[in-house]
């Protein structure tokens, strides 16, 4: 296996907050551990900021929204992120590293996200100064010229998950950076090293003092952030449930709010498809990062004369996938990111047979050497699932399928809509009419035809139902950064 030379950032003892351009200890002086998801190791110290750091963050954000970073240009903005992209993409490798070490995405994935990473960085930075109102007819009996403008809409709270923190970390602050809002960023406990290191390079970029701004903590962190008074626009990916309750503190003082939250995302073949393009694709959307992906395809919805071919193909390919330490280049299959995690897949690991369904591959954990000292999954499919199972209407966030017979195309996208989810969908046929109807009939926010789980910072990307609202990706990733001001002049010329 590769060896890996140790990040420089972590050599330098217990991770601080970053609030107003300087590194600070919590107030109350707590610390919590980062854990790796493969070793069950110690990779580092962090600061527990509680909420009187929150209050310390929020402010040092407010006064430089509304002190020298609202005096930026355009222009200015833009050449910070384009700075931000040459830092990043030097250091990436490292930040790729710690990823990998502490939330077990395997390392050869970590890297892979490089293009993606630098594409979203180079998008926000166009942006940047693409960013006007217009001018707009009136009908008012008076005179009046009438515009509007794009104003940034304050200070951003910003919670993302674990399960891709430098990537998250990126679709937050670059759209703050673009607009000329100010964030305070609360990464997830389980993964906060990354962001950490990314907040220093928008620092080194020429990202003013308190304009992004990284409180790591737990739930109590995100809470205080979410409930803030001072605290203009929360944005939050993570599951639904915990989405619920930030909208629910988001009311006490209306913030505006953008939730990407979970998802149970259907993955349709039909019996026209070629089936020797659908199995690396279908099966990689559900095993990738271990299952550990929002729009996974995990309901995989298969025309009976093909069921049992999908079925075994899947599961083959599913089984050949190298399961191993994160570290290792050649592992396609990294450990779950915690115990929590683990007990949360292993329990409908176990459901699945009691409620009828067929384990045709996977099911139990993976264990002997160094495995022994992760959370390691097969990955898992499962046959003959109905649609009122648990394991086919719950997302479980781990590297199950649950592979669905259907007959025909108005039974099929009746039963994929069935869920409380809207996140993604999957369609596979040779038939173009028949592709572009589904398109239209599936209620999600992304899908993909003849493909799974494609993104690119130019294409929105969010969910419908509870699947969250508002989209990241595309100019509506800006948008709702943005205020809409409209502005009447009379004049007496």
């Amino acid at each position: 296996m590769t060896q890996f030379a140790r990040p420089a950032f972590l050599d330098s003892g217990p991770k601080r907050l970053l609030i107003d351009g300087k590194l600070v200890d919590a107030l109350s002086g707590e610390r919590f551990q980062s854990i790796s998801a493969s070793t069950g190791e110690v990779v580092a110290e962090l600061a527990l900021a509680g909420p009187e750091d929150v209050d310390r963050a929020v402010a040092a954000a407010r006064a430089a929204f509304e002190g020298p970073w609202s005096r930026f240009k355009p222009a200015e903005r833009q050449a910070i992120l384009i700075r931000l992209a040459e830092l990043v993409d030097r250091e990436f490798d490292d930040l790729a590293l710690l990823d990998t070490m502490e939330m077990g995405r395997p390392i050869t994935a970590s890297r892979g996200l490089r293009g993606m990473i630098q594409r979203s960085l180079h998008h926000f930075a166009g942006a940047a100064t693409m960013i006007h109102g217009q001018t707009l007819g009136n009908s008012f009996p008076v005179e009046l010229l009438s515009y509007t403008l794009r104003e940034p809409v304050g200070v951003v709270g910003a919670i993302i998950p674990w399960n891709g923190p430098l990537f998250s970390a990126v679709w937050k602050v670059g759209p703050v950076l673009a607009t000329g809002c100010t964030v305070v960023l609360k990464p997830a406990e389980d993964a906060g090293l990354s962001p950490l290191r990314f907040g220093e390079l928008c620092l080194e970029a020429g990202v003013p003092p308190g304009v992004v701004n990284i409180v790591t903590g737990k739930g109590g962190t995100g809470a205080a952030l979410s409930a803030h008074p001072d605290v203009d626009k929360i944005a939050f990916t993570g599951s639904c449930e915990t989405g619920q309750r930030i909208i629910q503190a988001s009311a006490g003082s209306v913030k505006k709010v953008t939730m990407e939250l979970g998802g149970k995302s259907p993955n349709i073949v039909f019996a026209d498809a070629d089936i020797d393009a659908l199995i690396p694709s279908a099966a990689m959307g559900v095993f990738n990062n271990s299952g550990q992906v929002c729009a996974a395809g995990t309901r995989l919805f298969v025309e009976r004369p093909v069921y049992e071919e999908v079925v075994a193909r899947v599961a083959e390919f599913g089984a050949a996938l190298k399961i191993g330490p994160s570290l290792d280049p050649a592992t396609q299959i990294g450990p779950l990111v915690s115990a929590r995690q683990y007990e949360r897949v292993s329990s409908y690991m176990e459901l699945g047979p009691q409620e009828g369904a067929r384990l045709v591959s996977g099911g139990h954990r993976v264990t002997g050497g160094e495995l022994d000292k992760g959370h390691f999954v097969a990955p898992t499919v499962f046959a003959d699932v109905k649609d009122e199972m648990r394991i086919a209407r719950e997302e479980i966030f781990g590297p199950v399928a649950s592979i669905l017979p259907f007959d025909d195309f108005d039974e099929v996208i009746k039963r994929a809509n069935a869920t409380r989810f809207g996140l993604a969908g999957g369609v596979w046929t040779k038939n173009i009419d028949k592709a572009m109807t589904a398109v239209k009939r599936i209620r999600a926010g992304s899908v993909w035809v003849n493909h799974y789980f494609a993104m690119d910072p130019a294409v929105p990307f969010g969910g419908y139902k509870m699947s969250g609202f508002g989209r990241e990706g595309g100019f509506e990733h800006i948008d709702a950064y943005l205020q809409t001001k409209g502005v009447w002049i009379r004049t007496y010329s």
